[in-house]
């Protein structure tokens, strides 16, 4: 086990309180963000919740990890969908790792050559 998640979520909440007590106008914007991306209604629940996990995944937020994977359960997702979304946020971070490969290799070459 990596963490005690249970834990880990009721030790965010705890902190996430402790930063609203300290900075009550920035948390209310970024409650905020969560509020207004209630969407059109074209996705449903377990998709916005997959693609919440994906991203957490991705950007490496354990807190969001959290937050989403119990959300996930509550609204119905399986761990075959669960893995299969983990499936499309490896490919998709390979996949920035190469495109940025391609990006370093081109600005290493430009600088190999005579400046213009």
């Amino acid at each position: 086990m990596f963490l005690n998640w249970r834990e880990y979520l009721r030790t965010s909440r705890r902190a996430g309180a402790a930063l609203s007590t300290a900075n009550p106008k920035m948390v209310a914007g970024f409650q905020a963000l969560g509020a207004g991306q209630n969407g059109n209604g074209a996705l449903d629940a377990k998709t916005k919740e997959l693609i919440a996990l994906a991203v957490a995944v991705t950007t490496r937020c354990d807190s969001c990890i959290a937050v989403h994977a119990e959300a996930a359960r509550r609204v119905g997702v399986t761990e075959a969908e669960l893995a299969d979304a983990m499936g499309t946020a490896i490919a998709l971070n390979a996949g920035a790792a190469y495109s940025y490969a391609m990006r370093t290799l081109d600005a290493f070459n430009q600088f190999g050559e005579k400046a213009a």
